[in-house]
């Protein structure tokens, strides 16, 4: 049985599409009240229309780009003027471009680390704070199994997500005294737009479209651990065995799957 979110808010950024979109569904259809965030105001307006029809839950929206610090600190001042409290948050907001170092851009990388490391960060420090105040919540970060399993063509990413699960293990210490849970969901590849950037030439993902999960799959996993001292999440299970191995032999794992690691 689906565990029940009802009256919870949650907080979910990179919300207008995606991933993000699919967890705002799960979390209206188990009662909770998702709180939306993201660069574009008239796909947040879609998704809680859609919200509101299916589900007859009335979503609160705010246009931010995580990237800006200080945009996120007005956001979420505005947002706890209106909501007073937040249950979840969810830091799903993220992108990734696949290249080799040599041919890479400074400017893309520094771009994946401000969205995905400091905008991440950002939005966790400012909810943080009003969650300590109730010392109780649940901070869910969407990181990778590329934060697990390095692979080439995908440095500047992979290292990105590193980053995350570093940072989200380390507030996990932190926060070992309260009650405020924090959970890294480490997913492979999801089928969303996500590879429109990261994979242009479209190789990779033709590789693993057999083994892709579905936004809706990854959303009802993430749900699901609401509320719950969960560590990770890790999907699918396979591919997270071959994580663990490679943290075991990673010499060896490089040697094996070198073919397969290459096929972005």
């Amino acid at each position: 049985m689906k565990s029940s979110l009802k009256n919870q808010y949650v907080v979910i950024t990179g919300a207008s599409g995606g991933l993000g979109e699919h967890l705002a569904y799960e979390v209206a259809k188990r009662g909770g009240v998702p709180v939306l965030l993201a660069r574009t105001e008239e796909k947040l307006h879609r998704v809680a229309e859609q919200i509101s029809q299916k589900y007859g839950i009335t979503s609160y929206i705010y246009k931010a780009d995580v990237a800006n610090v200080e945009e996120v600190k007005r956001v979420v001042q505005k947002m706890m003027s209106e909501i007073k409290r937040v249950d979840v948050l969810i830091n799903n907001a993220g992108f990734g471009v696949f290249e080799e170092v040599k041919e890479a851009s400074i400017k893309t990388i520094a771009s994946m680390f401000q969205v995905n490391v400091i905008g991440l960060i950002a939005c966790t420090q400012e909810i943080l704070a009003y969650m300590l105040k109730e010392n109780k919540g649940h901070i869910i970060n969407i990181a990778s199994q590329a934060g697990k399993l390095a692979t080439p063509k995908s440095s500047g990413y992979s290292a990105s997500k590193h980053a995350v699960l570093g940072f989200t293990n380390s507030l996990r210490m932190e926060l070992a005294k309260t009650d405020i849970y924090v959970t890294a969901v480490n997913p492979g590849p999801i089928q969303t737009n996500f590879f429109s950037i990261a994979d242009q030439s479209g190789n990779y993902e033709k590789s693993v479209e057999k083994f892709m999960l579905t936004p809706q799959y990854v959303a009802e996993k993430t749900v699901n651990i609401i509320g719950k001292p969960k560590r990770e999440v890790n999907l699918p299970k396979w591919m997270n065995i071959g994580s663990k191995m490679y943290q075991l032999a990673p010499g060896l794992v490089e040697k094996l799957a070198g073919d397969a690691f290459n096929r972005k």
